[in-house]
């Protein structure tokens, strides 16, 4: 095998970002992978996407991710039937595939986002032809075993174990392998028997997110946005709710999509709460600042988050957060400081938390907020692109780890001193903004976009006319030679 080489740096890269999910799926992975790209291209790398065809098409594309364009290798996929979005590719002709992919685009460094099947071939090709390996870890084997319709209860643990020997003889071919948090990094060294796990945040642009709307109780709304699929607990939270002392009239939001939506809204119905609960499915880019801003409290009752985008999402737009005291959310939530934490099924303690906060007065509210803000500033975007750029280019003096690692992050913060009181509220302005100039400039290209359309029509009118006219004309001659023929 050819020795990757070095790139120059600062040197635009080719980057390769190989997926088993990709946008329009929608899952934290996915949405990762998607801000990871789009970063990357704003910062002038050349980006490409390995991903399944979601449709019938298949082939390269020029696709629009996070306002980025990006070329995306959409791989031939077919649908898993126990499972309502994701598909999977047949693996057993990817090889040539990726092998052909890597010879065209001359890539500096491949960086898959899981191990499964397209990470698997991927690296395959990428070892061959001497380029450097990266490998990002958001899976846990254990939410994929419910997927399967031939594994046995009683083999569910043999399983489990196989499959994190599978993801580390695939992982330790790679130069680095990072995961979203240092608990999800140990959790992947002692299962998949992996070393030097580097803990590296996903990273989030908190302006997007960014709002001047104080928390508020006066109408006590929860806020749940994920996958509604089993491990994420979301039973946990209707049972939760309907404990809440019916006077406070709280309102439930629940965005997203998922195998247990028919149970969860029958649920609902059973538990009496199914007039305070909204089941909003998928919302777009720009409905998701709103439904956060909208929260009183974002509510987490996953037991198996690596990291958990919504979760920062929802620290971003200054909201406190109630969370499963589970793998990765303690990391995220301080418990205390911007939201509470609850024993994983403990229901009576997941409806005592969320009514603290519910019924909380505005100096409390203020404080949960103005933390989430101040701790969600360790998980800047920017600086994870750095990180990885330097990992691309294998630069040995480059970071290795993100600011929510180091010691003072995991300090008790209580009430935030003046000084980063301030920078927390100029920092909120500032990044309101960055949001509303760019809701300017997009209603700018919208309008502009209006307008040419409204040119176009007429053009069509125009046209449509001039054919209808030359229409007439030929029908009515036609007719005219017919009688004459006939005569």
């Amino acid at each position: 095998m050819t020795p990757a080489t070095t790139p120059v740096a600062n040197k635009p890269l080719t980057i390769v970002i190989g997926c088993d999910t990709f946008p329009p799926d929608i899952n934290g992975a996915a949405r990762f992978a998607e801000r990871l790209a789009g970063g990357l291209a704003r910062h002038g790398h050349d980006v490409h996407i390995v991903a399944a065809a979601y449709d019938s098409n298949h082939g390269s594309f020029t696709e629009i991710h996070d306002g980025q364009a990006l070329t995306v290798h959409r791989i031939k996929s077919f649908r898993i039937p126990q499972h309502k979005t994701l598909r999977y590719v047949w693996p057993f002709t990817l090889k040539a595939k990726t092998d052909e992919i890597l010879r065209k685009v001359k890539p500096d460094a491949v960086h898959i986002q899981s191990h499964l099947i397209m990470g698997r071939y991927l690296v395959k090709s990428a070892k061959q032809q001497g380029i450097r390996l990266l490998a990002t870890n958001h899976i846990m084997p254990e939410n994929l075993i419910q997927y399967s319709v031939i594994i046995p209860k009683f083999f569910e643990k043999t399983a489990m174990k196989m499959a994190w020997a599978d993801a580390g003889r695939v992982l330790k071919q790679v130069d680095f392998i990072t995961t979203p948090t240092r608990r999800a990094a140990e959790l992947l060294e002692a299962a998949a028997g992996v070393n030097d796990v580097l803990a590296i945040s996903c990273g989030i642009d908190a302006s997007k997110f960014a709002n001047a709307t104080p928390t508020t109780n006066e109408t006590p709304r929860i806020l749940f946005l994920g996958r509604l699929d089993y491990e994420k607990h979301i039973h946990n939270l209707l049972k939760a709710v309907a404990m809440l002392p019916k006077k406070l009239n709280t309102q439930v939001e629940i965005v997203g999509d998922g195998g247990e939506r028919k149970h969860l809204e029958d649920l609902a119905l059973e538990l009496g709460i199914a007039k305070q609960v909204k089941f909003l499915g998928h919302i777009t880019e720009e409905e998701l600042p709103k439904a956060y801003e909208r929260a009183t409290v974002f509510a987490m009752p996953s037991i198996a988050e690596l990291q958990s985008i919504a979760t920062m999402e929802a620290m971003a737009s200054g909201r406190p957060v109630v969370a499963a005291n589970a793998m990765a959310l303690p990391h995220l939530v301080h418990d205390g400081d911007n939201g509470y934490l609850f024993e994983p099924d403990d229901v009576q303690q997941f409806a005592d938390r969320l009514k603290k906060i519910l019924t909380a007065d505005q100096v409390e509210l203020d404080r949960l907020s103005e933390n989430s803000l101040h701790l969600i500033q360790s998980h800047d975007i920017e600086r994870t692109l750095s990180i990885f750029e330097g990992l691309y280019r294998g630069d040995q003096e480059s970071d290795r780890t993100s600011d929510d690692n180091s010691e003072t992050y995991t300090q008790a913060i209580g009430v935030l001193p003046e000084p980063l009181h301030n920078r927390v509220v100029e920092l909120r302005e500032r990044a309101k903004a960055l949001r509303e100039a760019a809701a300017d400039l997009r209603g700018e290209v919208v309008d502009e976009v209006r307008e040419k359309l409204e040119d176009l029509r007429e053009e069509v009118k125009k046209s449509a006319k001039k054919t209808a006219t030359k229409a007439k004309k030929v029908v009515k001659n036609a007719t005219e030679r017919l009688k004459n023929d006939e005569d």
